[in-house]
Order: C-alpha cells, then structure tokens, then sequence
C-alpha cells in the first residue's frame, strides 16, 4: 500500500520486468505483418449483401421468364420482371442500412484489450495487438490471443467454452493461455505468441460478433416451403407449356405469354424479401435503442422466449453499491476494523462492485501491507488477504458470504437473515487461521464484522418485471447472492413468488426434479456458475425457450447454453462475446422492446407468408386445370402482376412492418399451410369457374379478353377477402389500406388507357355480375373454411 515495492515481493514475477514493446518494437512487428488483423465483422460485406439478394434461385427463374417476355412483347406481361429488381433493391437498401447500423453499434460495443507499452499500459484495439506484446488480465476479461503467462495474481483462468472442462484453471508463470478462454478470478499477465489467424481466437472472436444468419425457424420454414414450391413448379411448367402450344398453335407467341403468366404467380418471391426486410428494420430500429443484435435471429428467439432468467446485479439493480452500516460482532475497534476493510479493498487491483463500495467508504491507511492475496471467485463466495497492520503482526482476512463463511446456526446468521430480509446485502469480515491456499480456509473462522450494502434498483426493472408478466413470460431471478436478500430486492419490484425465495444449495441435482422446483420458484439463491447452466438446461428440458441476461463472468455458461444470451455493455468482455444481444446502455428496459421486435417480425411474417401461398395453391391448381381442360391459360402476365400488387405485394409490406404483440408459436409451416392451402383451392376453383362460365358466355365472339377480364374480376374479389381476413384485427390504417388496394383496381377497369395497358374490359352486365357472384359464394366459403380451421386446427 504506502510502498509499493514491498506490495510486489511475493509475486511470482515483478510487474516491472514486463515493460511490454517499445515504439520501435511495435513498428517492426507491424512491418513483418505480426499483426492481431483478424477482420471481426458485425455484419456482412456489401459485396455479400448484394450477392445474396442478386443471386438467388427465383430471381434466376424470374430473370429468364422476363427475357422471354422481352422477347415475344409486349413489354407490359413483363412488369413482373421490373417488380423483382424493385423488390431487389429495397432488400439490398435495407440490409445495408442495417449493416450500418451494426458497424456503429460493434465499435460502441467492441472491448480493448490493456496492453503495455514503453512501460504504460494502454487500452487499445483488439485488431492493434501486435507479436509479443504483453497483455494484463483482470475478472472478466477474455484472451484474446494465444499466449504465455508472464505474472500471476492468483490468475484462475476459464477454458470451459474451449475444452468443455467446467473447472477453472489456475495458471502459474509459463502456462500457455488459450484464446476464447476468459479469467473468472484474480489478474496478471501475459505475452502474445500468437496472432491473427494463427490463435485460436481467429474464429472464435470473428464468429462472437458477426451478424449471422445462423439457423431459426422462420428462414427454416420458409426454406422448406420454397422447396416443396420448386418441386411443384417443374411438372407443372412443362405441362403448362405443353398445353399452351397445343391449344394456341396458330400464335406461338400468345401461348408463351400464357405460359409465362402460369409460371411467375407460383413463386413467393417477395416472401423472402419481406422476411429479410423485416429483419433489417427491426435491426435498425433496436439500434436506434443502443441494442446490438449480434446474431439476426435472435430477434425472432427472443420472441418466442417464455422464461427469462435474470441475473440480479446488473439488471434488477444498477452496478454500483453503497454501505450503509458497520456492525461489530466480537467488541473489536471500529477504526480498527475500518483500516482490515481499507487493507482489504486496496488488495485487489479490481474490485467488483461490493469491494469498490468498501474502498469507497474506508480509504487504505498507509501503515498496512498486504503480503498475500485471494482474488473473488463467485464459486466460493469470498475474497481474502494476508495483511502486515501498524503493529506488524501478521493476519489473515475472508471477506464474502456470511452463509459460506459461517456454520449453520451461527448466532450472527440471524441478524444476517434480518438485514437480508429488508433486501440489504451482506458481507462478513473474518479473520482465518489458516493459510488462504488451504481449502480449508473456512473452518473455524472468527467473525468480525457485518458489512452491511444497499443495492440501487433500476427505476425500471419493475415496469419491465410487469411487462413480462403480462406478456406470459416467466420471470426467475438466479443470483449467487443470499435468497432471502435477493427476494426482497425482487419483491420491492413486484416479481411475483418473490416471497418465497429458494437457497440453490438445496436444489435436487438430478435434472427434472430441477425443472419441477424451478417451475414452482422464481427467486433463486447462492447459485453457482455451473447451476446457473444447470437450471438453463433444466428449464429447456421442459420445453421452455429460455433467455438468460447477465453482465459478469459467473454468467458466461449460462448465457452460452441459453436459447437467447442478452449481455449488458458494461459486462465483461467474455459475456459480450457469447451473448446474442447486448444492451450497450446497459438498460434492462430495452428487453420489451427487442420482444415486441420479434413477435412484430414472426407474427408479420406468418399473416403475410399466408398471402403469398395463397397465391402459389391456386396459381398451381389453376394451371393443373388448364392443362387437363385444354383451353388457354385465363391470363396474361400483366393481369397478375397487378394482381400480386393490390392484393399481396404492396399491402403485404405494411402488413409485414406494422406493430403485432402476438407471442411467437412455433410449427411456421403447418401453421401458414393450413390456411393457404383451403385458401387457394377455393380462389382456384372459383376463378376457374369463372372463366369457364365466360368462356361459354361468350362463345362464337372471340372475346378472350373479356372472358380474361371476368375471371381477373373474380380473382381480385376473392384475393381482396383473403387480404381483408389477415389484415384483422381492423385499425383504421387496415381498413384504409384494404380500401385503397380496391380502389386501384376500381381506377384500372374505369379508365381507358389502364384498360388497354392491362387489357381488362369488362363486356356487357351479366357477365361481370356473374363473376361478383361467384366471388361472393367463395368469399363466404373462404370465411367458413377459416373459422372451421381456426377451430379444427388451434394454434
């Protein structure tokens, strides 16, 4: 403390012999190209972005299709082609700008790494560390590079996210460091000997931070109906071109266009670009918010999340602490105490947020020494020092949980239950007999002090507790500090079942009798690391979708083996690197708006998705019944394209990006098929019928385009009934929308140059009337099927 030289002599190594690079030395290895140039991305490059949205297998098929249309004219059948490159260029737009955003986000959020050079240490850029440079360690911080011990502060190293092995290691001088692996306890120092793509970290740290398009049911989903629409598309098609150049063989040009038309309504094309679009603004809009999504799908994960696990310091209550009273247990001298706690906190070059409380309210006096120290560890629950005092007489201090520290029945466990019940948090200060690297360093231990803190809540933890309560997802609270301490910061919060918190040392191992005690519970405490996994893996083997939030080191398994990890900014590095989301403001209030993200996305998608395979059953079915009716395919590309405009792809958009608070239910496929699927045959059935029925209404005219226009006629009314079904619930802005959609095709059949662009003109009255007819029968077949399905079939 008052000299520290004398502090340093017990270290393994000084600090002083590890001045790190100079200057030079550091230009030299960025000449040689030793450089930690591991490009970390938060997102994909714009050549790639581009690449995936060009390059996709119905923009091919589209692409051909239009260049056939350019060929045999005229240039309105191919609109459709102007739609995709529209279409296109939106979803290119779109993710660029979410790519913008993440970029901004990562450089907030992206952790530096304290390097020393010429002597000083130096925060600097992942990407600047250089070959040999020296880097210190503290709590929380991850390895960044592979390297080589050169100081140890009793340096307990975590390589469970590499190895599998739960255990942390405790490293000594000339151990090799493995990066990915983080520190859980204690300091030092160490020597890059790897950089770049040669340490292991290269994929690691790439992979932490990259904005993904890792696995989700949604783009699973819609992979798989994308599949099922190909496999359909070639027979047909081929029946299709067959049968046109049968039935038209006077006008080969005709049954091409008739053709063509066939093929492009069966493709849902721009339900993957909603999906994508609806992706990236909810990325822009949670970066707005100072959320960084790490992995796209995490938005849709979170959503479908009915179990959050909170961690209590950091997101019920804010980081810091303050002490609020001293209380003496066996008559020792206050100031006494005052300068062991001082001596204390002074020992340990990082305090977490209870010891920097201490510090803060019991400076060090200049007459103690520490001699020896025994770094935090949230697995044992207490810290400790060797400290020389004024009267050189050498004592050894534990500092932590009085739970752990005492045996059970100890008489000042019962002022300590009292104080934990007024949600006030509490350290025991004891003097050990025992060396500190005995494991048994806890017996027979003399208490002497009470170290009483109060936590800060978030002003907002409550309103966020009742949003999760309201939204049926449960909340549990697993902390490692004392249940009943926990319960009563947790029940000033109004987390329902706070009053019956549950000490996690009397947890059943086995799995399902976890899961049963931790559906019953939802305050938890004394939790170690590893049952932090363990009651993770527990709940998810009930079936829960489980997010688990967290900001420090005793948090990283848990939140990697979580369905969704959310990190708080100001955690640990290692947190930041496994976690999904991280909240750069560190505000827990953020979490309800990355939920509604989510169910705005999933629930969108599906209401949309239903629209676009509506199209794709009776663009199917209306084809089989061409080729098996011989007569010309009813319409011309041009019809549809403005079909799929009024009715699927303009309201489909506003659809796809309007509020929705419906949580996410899984099965997306069966769930959008079962209403696609009646949907579309009854709009086949009926719009060929339609035809038919024209057909012979006008036969021996000629009129193709009238009988074209009746059966358009009839697609558009039962098309606009599909619409005005999933546009439900109504607002004001879905009713507007449903009507503008029917006063476009209103404006098309009235004015004259439109009527000849789209070839539609309605002949005579009883025709048109027969075909709004015919609408009208499916319209109300439509609604009955749906609410017999919605029945049948709940979701």
């Amino acid at each position: 403390m008052s000299d520290p030289a004398q502090t340093a002599v017990e270290e393994p190594v000084p600090p002083a012999a590890h001045s790190g690079l100079t200057a030079r030395e550091v230009a030299e290895r960025v000449d040689r190209g030793d450089v930690n140039d591991v490009p970390v991305r938060s997102s994909r490059s714009t050549a790639e972005i581009v690449r995936a949205n060009v390059f996709t297998r119905f923009n091919a098929i589209i692409g051909v299709l239009f260049l056939i249309i350019l060929v045999v004219g005229p240039i309105q059948d191919g609109l459709f082609g102007f739609v995709i490159v529209a279409n296109t260029a939106i979803g290119i737009i779109q993710e660029l700008r979410a790519k913008k955003t993440l970029d901004s986000l990562a450089v907030i959020g992206e952790a530096k790494p304290t390097v020393r050079r010429d002597g000083v240490p130096t925060a600097i850029a992942t990407g600047g560390i250089v070959l040999d440079d020296v880097i210190e360690l503290g709590p929380g911080d991850k390895c960044v590079v592979d390297g080589e011990v050169l100081e140890v502060d009793g340096l307990e190293i975590d390589e469970s996210l590499l190895t599998g092995e739960a255990d942390p290691v405790l490293k000594q001088p000339g151990d090799p460091v493995m990066s990915g692996s983080f520190v859980v306890a204690g300091g030092g120092a160490f020597r890059a000997t790897k950089v770049g793509r040669e340490a292991y970290a290269a994929q690691l740290a790439e992979e932490a931070s990259r904005f993904t398009l890792v696995h989700s049911e949604l783009r699973s989903g819609i992979s798989q109906i994308l599949k099922y629409v190909t496999w359909m598309m070639v027979p047909t098609a081929i029946g299709l071109i067959i049968s046109q150049l049968v039935v038209e063989k006077d006008d080969w040009k005709e049954a091409v266009r008739r053709m063509v038309a066939g093929i492009v309504p069966m493709v849902p094309e721009g339900l993957v670009l909603l999906t994508s679009v609806a992706f990236a603004i909810g990325v822009i809009r949670l970066g707005r918010k100072q959320c960084l999504v790490q992995e796209l799908p995490a938005i849709e994960g979170l959503a479908r999340v009915d179990v959050v696990c909170l961690d209590k310091t950091g997101t019920l209550t804010e980081g810091g602490m303050d002490v609020t009273a001293l209380r003496l247990l066996d008559g020792s001298d206050e100031p006494y105490v005052r300068q062991v706690l001082g001596a204390l906190g002074e020992s340990d070059p990082r305090p977490n947020a209870s010891l920097q409380a201490i510090i803060d309210a019991y400076p060090d006096s200049a007459d103690w020494r520490c001699t020896e120290s025994l770094p935090f560890s949230s697995a044992r629950k207490y810290s400790g020092a060797a400290l020389n005092g004024p009267d050189a007489e050498s004592s050894r201090w534990l500092l932590g949980a009085p739970d752990v520290l005492l045996t059970e029945g100890d008489a000042a466990l019962a002022e300590v239950e009292d104080l934990n019940a007024q949600g006030l948090r509490v350290l025991l200060l004891a003097r050990a007999d025992r060396e500190l690297d005995d494991p048994r360093v806890t017996d027979g231990v003399r208490p002497t002090a009470l170290v009483v803190l109060e936590q800060r809540l978030r002003p907002d933890a409550g309103d966020t507790l009742r949003y999760f309560a309201e939204q049926n997802v449960s909340a549990k609270v697993i902390s490692g500090d004392n249940a009943v301490s926990v319960g009563a910061v947790a029940g000033k919060l109004g987390l329902p079942g706070a009053d019956a918190p549950v000490d996690s040392r009397r947890l059943p191992a086995e799995r399902d009798a976890m899961a049963e005690a931790l559906d019953r519970g939802a305050v938890f405490g004394r939790v170690t690391p590893q049952q932090k996994r363990d009651m993770v893996g527990a709940l998810q083997s009930r079936g829960h979708t489980v997010a688990m939030t967290g900001d420090g080191v005793n948090d990283v398994l848990a939140l990697k083996d979580a369905d969704i990890g959310v990190s708080m900014g100001s955690g640990s590095e290692a947190t930041r690197a496994v976690a999904q989301i991280v909240l750069l403001d560190n505000s827990f209030a953020t979490l309800p708006s990355v939920v509604a993200e989510g169910r705005r996305v999933i629930g969108n998608i599906t209401r949309v998705a239903t629209l676009f395979l509506t199209k794709t059953v009776y663009s199917v079915l209306l084809a089989v019944l061409v080729v098996c009716s011989r007569v010309p395919y009813p319409f011309l590309p041009r019809h549809l394209t403005l079909l799929s405009t009024l009715t699927i792809g303009v309201p489909a958009f506003f659809l796809a990006l309007a509020p929705n608070k419906e949580r996410a239910r899984p099965h997306f496929v069966r769930r959008v098929m079962r209403y696609a699927v009646p949907a579309g045959i009854i709009a086949g059935l009926a719009t060929f019928a339609a035809y038919l029925l024209a057909r012979q209404h006008y036969s021996g005219t000629g009129a193709l385009d009238a009988e074209t226009s009746a059966a358009t006629l009839t697609l558009f009314l039962i098309s606009m009934w599909v619409l005005a079904i999933i546009a439900r619930p109504y607002t004001w802005w879905r009713i507007a929308l449903v009507l503008a959609m029917a006063l476009g095709f209103v404006i098309v059949l009235v004015t004259p140059w439109l009527q000849h662009f789209f070839a539609l003109k309605l002949v005579g009255t009883t025709m048109p009337w027969a075909a709004v007819g015919i609408a009208v029968v499916a319209s109300v077949s439509l609604e009955l099927v749906w609410r017999w399905v919605g029945r049948r079939f709940p979701a």
